[in-house]
């Protein structure tokens, strides 16, 4: 079910593959979602700490995790302990995990959702910014699967107007025509923070293990969308 995964301390990490299925309640099968969702929490062994989803909107808002609403809207969430099961969902945006050392020698997690729109308008810098605000230090950022610079094509126009200030956002694809590098421009964004950054690369366009909204559009084939987790072990 995990298409990669790692474990630093108590801290694990993960991208889920479709073989967990489509984790969305809005695309696709949206019944299913539920049913995947506990599936995955067996395999984690997380029954009794269930992972956390947001009501992502393409903001650049950053929610705290210990806060009561059940299912909050926002693109990024913090748990100042690490205590609590944060999951992100995409489907060719970047999903971007977060570790950082407390002044207490605790952890903080979070994990953000970063596509076109919450990347320009500032969520990985929000991300960080509220890392650090709850006493967050030694931050790194895993990077996880989406499209990439050689596939995401945009029209020449958007390209145009979001690549003037960025230019590490600049792409072209593997055919020629105007593209953005979501993931050059994260990896700008973090270091600018001197945020750590671990590439865990794959692109969701190219790889059929990984839903992709483009390739669904365009072929037709079932919509879903992978999960980015970060929980603490046991």
């Amino acid at each position: 079910m995990l298409w990669w995964q790692e474990q630093v301390g108590r801290v694990r990490l993960g991208f889920t593959s479709v073989t967990a299925g489509n984790l969305a309640h809005h695309v696709g099968d949206g019944g299913e979602a539920e049913g995947n969702r506990r599936r995955l929490e067996d395999q984690l062994g997380l029954a009794h700490r269930p992972l956390r989803y947001l009501n992502q909107v393409h903001s650049a808002d950053v929610v705290d995790a210990d806060s009561g609403d059940v299912t909050p809207t926002g693109d990024a969430w913090i748990s100042t302990d690490g205590s609590r099961s944060l999951a992100i969902m995409v489907a060719d945006c970047l999903p971007v995990l977060f570790t950082a050392s407390s002044r207490g020698g605790g952890v903080l997690t979070a994990a953000a959702h970063a596509g076109r729109p919450g990347l320009i308008s500032g969520v990985l810098h929000n991300t960080v910014s509220a890392l650090q605000h709850h006493g967050g230090r030694n931050i790194t950022a895993w990077i996880g699967p989406g499209a990439c610079g050689e596939c995401y094509e945009v029209p020449q126009a958007m390209f145009d107007e979001l690549t003037v200030d960025r230019p590490a956002l600049a792409a072209t694809t593997s055919w020629g025509t105007p593209a953005l590098d979501l993931r050059s421009e994260a990896r700008a964004i973090l270091e600018s923070h001197h945020v750590a950054v671990v590439d865990v690369a794959g692109c969701t366009i190219e790889n059929p293990t990984l839903f992709s909204h483009r390739v669904s559009q365009k072929n037709g084939t079932p919509e879903g969308r992978i999960a980015a987790l970060i929980w603490k072990a046991d």
